[in-house]
């Protein structure tokens, strides 16, 4: 049975280290006292196979098998490119 994985988008905020970059992923949620709507922000690293990213690129990342010590993602697809290209 073929499990679902997850998909997250975000923005490069890293593409120093190679076939490597950094994903940050912002979320909303609604405070439980106060009822604001209030961001959350998490950085994922991803494997980029061809070096394609760059800072500012909104792109989408799907969970995968452990590549690294730190890498649980890869790269899926460049939704947006940013003013760095």
């Amino acid at each position: 049975m073929a499990e679902r994985r997850r998909i997250l988008s975000g923005e490069v905020v890293s593409d120093r280290m190679d076939k490597t970059i950094t994903v940050k992923v912002e979320r909303r949620i609604r405070h439980a006292i106060y009822e604001r709507v209030i961001k959350r922000t998490k950085k994922y690293h991803a494997h980029d196979e061809q070096n394609q990213c760059r800072v500012g690129d909104q792109v989408r990342i799907m969970e995968t098998r452990p590549l690294s010590k730190t890498k649980r993602w890869r790269l899926l697809d460049v939704v947006r490119q940013g003013a760095g290209h």
